[in-house]
């Protein structure tokens, strides 16, 4: 944790494991996170006030039903009678999409359900009342967040490994608050293991492999590409275009790699996602439900997109600047996080789960306690605020819930705080954990190596 290597340390016992220790923590914690959701696992999330009360909703029972998955239908089916039958369509990319469609097959296999043509004859409106479907819809629950746990596990592992001289940073990880209040909301855990692979990948300097998880984690949500304007930067620096070229050519092989069964399949249907995103307008969590509630009007879409995207560029022309001008080559880490942070500042959604984007990158971009536990307890109580807004228990005399928009703010500004402490190690390395004990190492192997010169 910091001063000289106790009895203890990594390597002194054999039969202690840094990572082993780390891999138990998450385990504990995503423990807890599961077990916080019992009270909606016993109503099968039909209880409609305590899914929000009890801080437990997931919008995976919901979508298992309302998108074709009780019935295993493949997500991007275009033919005239599933659409008539399920005329919405998975608005995730393809990632998550295939994920959800292949643990539909796994709950059919471990379940007693009808058969297809069997369940095709009743409506689909009267699905939750079906006998057996609350049974049906638990086992998908346990099966997908088995799925999660191991994302979370591998995460871990990754990100202990990234900084081989410092697996402890990955505990911020392990025993974070927000994985154990967020992991099972969405689908969101299976792109922090692409991210947590890409950070370790790159610190190995594998860029074709980097390319790959930067690819595969963009198939199953977008944010991951950000960690290519991480890399323009620090291959600029270095003079690595070849490097760069790499990882950018594999993240878009990958990329279409991925994409090409639902495009083949239902080119309309994959574009779901895109114009969903693009149509929408302002929603949970985002500065712009505040500007729009608080002002009383209406804020188009369109309005949002050109905004939000000037306002995102210019970010990412600023994170390009600070990484130029900085005196030392920043991390990829530190780099990701910033992109990353300031997409989510703006964007016109910023759902309680997206914490997990940001929780790989923060705890190698600021390895140190006091500053992570700032920012997820803006994060926790920004989390406990939107279920108590969803509930309706935030409303003033039945006005305005101002007490939602002030947890927004919250939440902005200690992820604001986050930032301006990344950039001031940025400029200031000496403050950078990290650069201190890779100044400490290197100044070790110096004296090593002076005393076997003299010693020779």
């Amino acid at each position: 944790m910091g001063g000289p290597l106790g009895g203890l340390a990594h390597g002194r016992r054999r039969w202690f494991s840094v990572v082993g220790l780390l891999l138990l923590l998450t385990a504990l914690t995503f423990a807890i996170g599961m077990v916080s959701k019992q009270t909606c696992y016993n109503a099968t999330w039909t209880n409609g006030e305590s899914r929000y009360t009890a801080f437990c909703y997931s919008d995976l029972p919901y979508l298992y039903v309302d998108r074709g998955l009780a019935e295993q239908e493949w997500p991007y089916a275009s033919d005239a009678d599933t659409r008539a039958r399920y005329p919405q369509v998975m608005e995730y990319p393809v990632g998550i999409a295939y994920y959800a469609w292949a643990t539909s097959y796994v709950t059919d296999w471990l379940t007693d359900t009808p058969d297809e043509d069997e369940r095709h004859l009743e409506e689909t409106s009267s699905f939750w009342g079906l006998p057996g479907m609350h049974h049906e819809i638990r086992v998908f629950m346990i099966v997908n967040v088995i799925g999660f746990a191991v994302a979370a596990l591998l995460s871990v592992w990754l990100l202990a490994r990234t900084h081989p001289r410092r697996p402890w940073d990955a505990a911020a990880f392990a025993l974070a608050p927000v994985l154990a209040a967020t992991g099972v909301v969405n689908w969101d855990m299976l792109a922090v293991v692409f991210v947590a692979g890409a950070l370790w990948a790159w610190s190995r300097d594998r860029p074709l492999l980097t390319g790959i998880l930067i690819g595969l984690g963009c198939a199953t949500k977008l944010y991951p590409l950000f960690l290519l304007g991480g890399l323009v930067v620090i291959c600029l620096r270095r003079r690595r275009y070849y490097d760069l070229a790499v990882a950018a050519i594999a993240t878009v092989l990958a990329w279409l790699l991925a994409n090409m069964p639902a495009m083949a399949s239902g080119l309309e249907q994959w574009k779901v996602f895109w114009s969903f995103n693009s149509e929408r307008g302002p929603d949970l969590g985002s500065l712009w439900l505040v500007a729009q509630q608080a002002t009383d009007s209406t804020i188009s879409a369109h309005t949002v997109n050109v905004v939000s995207w000037g306002f995102f560029i210019a970010w990412c022309a600023g994170v390009l600047a600070i990484g130029l001008t900085a005196r030392e080559t920043p991390r990829l880490a530190q780099l990701g996080f910033l992109i990353v942070a300031g997409f989510l500042l703006v964007n016109k959604v910023y759902s309680p789960q997206y914490v997990l984007w940001l929780l790989p990158l923060a705890v190698l971009a600021v390895p140190r306690w006091r500053d992570q536990l700032i920012w997820q307890a803006g994060e926790l109580f920004y989390f406990v605020a939107v279920w108590w807004y969803l509930a309706d228990l935030l409303a003033s005399g039945g006005g305005d819930q101002t007490a939602y928009w002030f947890a927004i703010v919250v939440r902005v500004a200690v992820e604001v705080y986050l930032i301006s402490v990344v950039v001031r190690e940025i400029y200031q390395p000496w403050r950078d954990p990290v650069r201190w004990t890779e100044a400490r190492d290197a100044a070790q192997d110096s004296k090593t190596i002076s005393s076997n010169e003299v010693a020779v």
